[in-house]
């Protein structure tokens, strides 16, 4: 058994291709959840930080950054899985605008006046770095929840008009729709990267684990286009 926690950006491959792994190696995983950065409980620096234990971490790797600055990580066992870029999403059925240019992207916004990202990584850079580009007027309020999961229930309850997250987080949801990836201008590409836990105490499945993540096989290849990721390039 191993003990692995992940947070949104690979979650829904991750789920597709759990199964074949546990099928074909006889490794039972246990799974928990985490953002990948942030603050407050539910990020998975604060989990491991506060005694939860894990054999395996999933985020991104601003995310990780962190984790390796904390010493928790086991050296040379990171692996990149799968990169994901920014995009919006509208709740299904609403208009889908046009977000193509950094003009057309801050007219949508405003047109939203509410507007939801999690509070992890993405939402963080779109706050810290797309937002201060657009001078926004103050009608336009952003809104970062603990989780994208959680940003996705804003959008569909109304509570916001317009949710800013990785492709991989958006096209696992209901009841929302995908209008487009952010202008390359203001985009940021998230890479998700595996890693062993630095206290792990079954390194060597954990290990198997992230090659079974790693591997161009056909299931993993065709879910990572499924979830809109591609492999790290490089």
């Amino acid at each position: 058994m191993i003990k692995v926690i992940i947070s949104g950006g690979f979650a829904a491959v991750y789920r597709e291709v759990l199964p074949e792994f546990e099928r074909s190696t006889g490794i039972k995983v246990e799974t928990g959840s985490g953002a990948s950065e942030g603050t407050g409980p539910k990020t998975i620096r604060h989990q491991l930080a506060h005694g939860t234990k894990a054999d395996v971490v999933i985020l991104s790797r601003e995310g990780l950054r962190g984790l390796n600055e904390d010493g928790r990580i086991r050296a040379g066992s990171e692996s990149g899985l799968a990169t994901a870029p920014l995009a919006a999403a509208v709740r299904a059925g609403s208009p889908r605008p046009d977000i193509g240019s950094a003009a057309a992207l801050r007219q949508a916004l405003i047109d939203a006046g509410r507007v939801v990202a999690p509070s992890s990584t993405s939402g963080q850079f779109f706050r810290d770095k797309v937002v201060p580009k657009l001078n926004l007027p103050d009608t336009v309020t952003l809104t970062l929840e603990a989780r994208g999961t959680e940003a996705a229930e804003a959008l569909r309850a109304g509570r916001a008009n317009l949710s800013i997250g990785p492709t991989s987080e958006l096209v696992q949801e209901t009841g929302i729709e995908v209008v487009g990836l952010l202008p390359p201008d203001l985009q940021l590409v998230q890479t998700f990267t595996a890693a062993i836990v630095s206290d792990s105490t079954a390194p060597e499945a954990a290990g198997r684990l992230i090659d079974f993540l790693s591997s161009d096989t056909d299931l993993l290849l065709a879910a990572i286009r499924r979830a809109g990721m591609q492999r790290p390039r490089g």
